[in-house]
């Protein structure tokens, strides 16, 4: 066995940088030095051994001069030598020395000191020497009576190990575990023996628990775990045991420890379906989530809870658990909140969508009241988004939720109006008999209307959902009050001249030039600047945004008046009315055009814009049939249609999701009856605690392709080549946020090759975790070294490094072999997420670091080249599948992707069909990509560029 497969149990930690001392001089210390020589000389010993000296010369010289000393530390130093230093001469026999050792620890374990005692047991539990033990076994008998719960807890482990190890040394332990576990009082002496007794003796841990199990809620945390972990295994290996169990778990759910309630309940769901339990093991969960203030762990419980969501015959039980689900809510956490809102939508019923809505109603009241925190926003965001799904769901609720939600309309928060607005479009277009409500609504906030893009959205549902004559009339008598005094251009220029008193002044902001009487220019000065500033405020908000020099509310405008006064000409008779509204109309957008051609705004008007509002003029100047069907009829169904786009293709997902969770019965699948099962047969389900074990470690079994053998070794890197001394390769296993290199190391020489270490480093942001130790290799020997990496973020990494070694008896420098480099995949690191085009959008725009890669492929087909991209980078097409089919000979599509680090990828596809260069001409474009960090974009950049071309089979 080599040094690297030795179990280790002491890790230290090795400066490097000094000389190591010599035999002699460390000999000399350990005989005549007082105890701090001794000490420190005692260390560099274990150092040098654990570096793989061998120094045997000092090892009577500790047994004569460091043995008898009773200092503490000198003690414990000891403990970790005698386990690391070779016991064994080289054909395997005990060295005769070892007795005398075994003699001191004989009378250590009777030590009055219960520490030297404890410490002494503990090291037992890693000697693997029976004939070593074998002396110690009546002492270390004794220690199960001593009167410190220390000696007696470490005793108990002591007797598992070894009766694990060489059961002939000590065969009645079960036995003797069992009886002292009666008498016991102490709770963690106690969890030790009941351990041992598990996986020692299960029989006599059930005899043990059936005496007191009605006794078990008062036993402690430590002690009721390992019970919980007990009665699991039991029902697992043999499910006709659950009924005496099960009442158990359900007192433990009512466990002061939150980890004893998270196991009990995660294990009664594994033991029963019944709806009584799931529903007693989900309200254990809630109770969990809120009373803990850890996020993570929040966070953890959730997922639990969402896991048996998944289930169909468990998520009626959860309905009526919705509103207690709801408490969470009150957790500032933003992340904790969305899973919470993203599970109760998923639970929520026509039985409890009322008392649903009227929490979500009282929280969004709420976000309005609280002093502004970053993640309000955010949170009001998703609480307006929740309310819109519920109210698109179950439409009787919308008209409780409007009013409330329209409110917000005004709020300085512009992606909460945004999706309030998008909400309150889509009702008003799919429940006709709340129109009117909505439309006073909205008549009402109004003028309170903060931003231009909600203005906008508000202007043309005015001008599309108007359909009376008072409705009309408070339309235009609202945009008259948000515009301010007409002629704009006049009205400014007087009031700079100061020819308008002050009370009939409009307001407006300062600006860079300003118009005299006479026409000429005139720059403002310092002094006048304070009077305008502080009148800013009070300027109506239409002429505010005009005055800004966004002209493209102005288009929004004209198109809103010119559909009101179409409309007004149709519900109106009398002739001299219909003049007198459509030349109001007109006036407004003449003014506006003529602000916009002056130098008042801080911007000119835009071309479009222009032409936009030019083109609304001469509609009204005709008002002909063509253009009234234009403006009233087609406006509203192209976004019926776009709404009823989108709601198929939700009902689409929701259907893929809901074939996903049903569990389809084939007709000639078995039917199992329990009693005629045979017990091995019931283990058909993994065990949790085993599956747990397994992911901690990073050995989790993932889905592999359809052979798993061919994956594996797709992961496998050559490292040297065969003509190389040492040949090396290395398998990459990538376990989240651990990278794992299992490096087989081949000696092809006739040699034997000492000290033989690799040396690895990382580029990027990728960290060694710990050196790998040194090996000695026999000639033609191979052995094989771990190296854990850990990853930060999601960038290309590279490790790079050599093997070193000295050859035995050569009197060269050491040899060295430079690997070849390996690179690590993003791809491990990417999955596939969702977000609204909104979120997108802003993304793109906030995020700095753009890279743009040109598509060269073979690919001839459009839609065939996006799924390659699609399949290689991980990321998913947030463009709709009805607006990708088709052929037109070009395609756009906007592709999303976040990292296991909460990194966000954006990718906009734009490529097209070169028609002129054939059929079989290959795709063109280009791909952006853009990211927060300048890593991702690169590396997602080269994902790309390296996987574009289509290989052939």
């Amino acid at each position: 066995m080599t040094a690297a497969e030795n179990v280790c149990y002491t890790l230290i930690n090795v400066p490097m940088d000094s000389e190591p001392p010599s035999e002699i001089s460390l000999k000399n210390d350990l005989e005549k030095g007082d105890v701090k020589s001794k000490t420190e000389a005692l260390k560099k010993v274990i150092i040098m051994i654990l570096n793989g000296e061998k120094l045997p010369g000092l090892l009577m010289t500790i047994i004569r001069f460091v043995l008898p000393l009773q200092d503490h530390t000198i003690k414990k130093l000891l403990l970790v030598f005698w386990e690391i230093v070779p016991k064994t001469t080289p054909d395997g026999k005990l060295l005769q020395e070892m007795i005398l050792v075994c003699d001191a620890y004989r009378k250590d374990l009777q030590h009055p000191n219960e520490f030297i005692r404890g410490s002494t047991l503990r090291f037992l539990c890693k000697l693997k020497e029976a004939e070593l033990l074998e002396p110690l076994m009546p002492a270390i008998r004794a220690c199960l009576e001593h009167r410190h719960s220390y000696v007696r807890r470490n005793a108990v482990l002591a007797i598992y190990t070894i009766y694990r190890n060489f059961e002939h040394l000590i065969p009645d332990a079960p036995e003797l575990i069992h009886d002292f576990l009666v008498n016991e009082k102490d709770a963690s002496c106690k969890r030790n023996a009941f351990m041992m007794l598990i996986h020692a003796d299960q029989d006599r841990a059930l005899d043990y628990l059936s005496t007191c199990i009605d006794q078990v809620q008062t036993f402690g945390d430590i002690l009721q775990l390992v019970i919980v972990e007990l009665i699991y295994k039991v029902c697992h290996a043999n499910p006709s045991e659950r009924a005496r169990f099960i009442r158990c778990i359900y007192n433990l759910l009512q466990s002061s420890s939150p980890a004893v309630k998270y196991e009990a309940a995660g294990t009664l769901v594994t033991l029963s379906s019944a709806p009584t339990a799931i529903k007693a093991a989900a309200q254990c969960y809630i109770d969990l989530i809120i009373k803990e203030s850890d996020n993570n762990v929040k966070l953890i419980v959730l997922d639990r809870l969402i896991e048996l969501k998944e289930h169909p015959a468990h998520e009626r039980v959860l309905q009526d658990l919705v509103m207690d689900i709801l408490r969470v809510l009150s957790t500032p956490d933003l992340e904790v909140r969305k899973k919470t809102l993203q599970l109760a939508l998923d639970l929520v019923s026509s039985r409890n969508v009322e008392e649903l809505v009227i929490v979500l109603k009282k929280e969004v009241i709420k976000t309005n009241n609280v002093t502004e925190h970053e993640d309000t926003d955010k949170y009001r965001q998703l609480l307006v988004r929740t309310l819109h799904s519920c109210s698109v769901r179950f439409p009787d609720m919308a008209a409780n939720v409007i009013p409330v939600l329209m409110e917000f309309l005004s709020d300085n928060n512009e992606a909460a109006a945004a999706d309030v607005l998008e909400f309150v479009r889509e009702a008003i277009q799919r429940f006709d008999n709340l129109r009117l409500l909505i439309v006073e609504k909205m008549l009402e906030v109004f003028h309170a209307i903060k931003a231009v893009k909600i203005y906008r959205g508000a202007l043309w549902i005015l001008g599309e959902y108007c359909s009376t004559k008072e409705d009309i009339q408070s339309v235009m008598t609202e945009v008259r009050r948000s515009l301010g005094e007409i002629p704009i251009v006049e009205s400014e220029i007087k009031k700079e001249a100061g020819e308008l008193k002050p009370e009939e002044e409009v307001t407006v902001g300062p600006t860079q030039k300003l118009v005299t009487e006479m026409g000429t220019y005139a720059t403002q000065s310092a002094l006048s600047s304070s009077r305008p500033a502080k009148k800013e405020e009070d300027r109506p908000p239409l002429r505010g945004f005009l005055l800004d020099g966004d002209f493209f509310v102005a288009a929004s405008l004209a198109t809103t008046l010119t559909k009101i006064a179409l409309r007004y000409v149709a519900l109106v008779q009398e002739k001299k009315r219909q003049n007198s509204f459509i030349a109001e109309a007109m006036l407004l957008m003449a003014t506006i055009l003529h602000l916009g051609k002056s130098s008042l705004p801080k911007k000119p008007i835009t071309d479009d814009d222009v032409d936009r509002i030019s083109l609304c003029l001469k509609v009204l100047s005709e008002c002909s049939p063509l253009m009234n069907d234009i403006f009233n009829k087609e406006c509203r169904q192209s976004l019926s249609h776009m709404l009823s786009a989108k709601l198929e293709e939700e009902k689409l997902s929701q259907k893929k999701e809901s074939e996903k969770r049903n569990v389809t019965v084939q007709p000639d699948d078995p039917i199992s009856f329990m009693q005629l099962t045979a017990k091995n047969e019931m283990n058909s389900k993994e065990d949790q605690f085993q599956l747990s074990l397994l992911a901690a470690m990073g050995n989790t079994q993932r889905k592999e392709a359809a052979d798993p053998l061919a994956s594996k070794l797709n992961k496998v890197t050559q490292l040297t080549g065969f003509s190389d001394p040492v040949y090396a390769e290395a398998y990459v296993h990538v376990n989240q946020y651990d990278i794992v290199l299992d490096v087989l190391v081949v000696n092809q020489t006739n040699d034997t090759l000492q000290n033989c270490t690799l040396e690895l480093a990382t580029l990027g942001d990728l960290k060694l975790v710990e050196k790998p130790s040194p090996l000695t290799l026999a000639p033609h020997d191979f052995a094989n070294i771990k190296a854990n990496v850990k990853v930060a973020s999601t960038e290309n990494g590279i490790i790079f490094g050599n093997i070193v070694y000295d050859v035995s008896g050569a009197a060269s420098d050491r040899n060295c072999v430079v690997l070849s480099d390996i690179h690590i995949d993003i791809m491990d690191y990417i999955q596939p997420a969702a977000c609204t085009d909104a979120e997108f959008r802003q993304m793109w725009a906030e995020f700095e670091w753009e890279n743009k890669v040109t598509v060269n492929t073979n690919i001839i087909d459009l839609n065939e080249y996006l799924q390659h991209i699609l399949k290689s980078t991980n990321m998913k097409c947030l463009t709709p599948e009805k607006a990708l089919s088709g052929y037109c000979g070009f395609m756009a599509a906007n592709l999303y992707a976040r990292s296991i680090f909460g990194e966000d990828a954006l990718a906009n596809v734009s490529i097209e069909k070169p028609i002129h260069l054939g059929p079989d001409a290959p795709v063109t474009g280009h791909i952006r990509i853009r990211a927060k960090s300048q890593g991702m974009a690169l590396s997602l950049g080269d994902k790309i560029n390296l996987s574009q071309k289509k290989t052939s089979l």
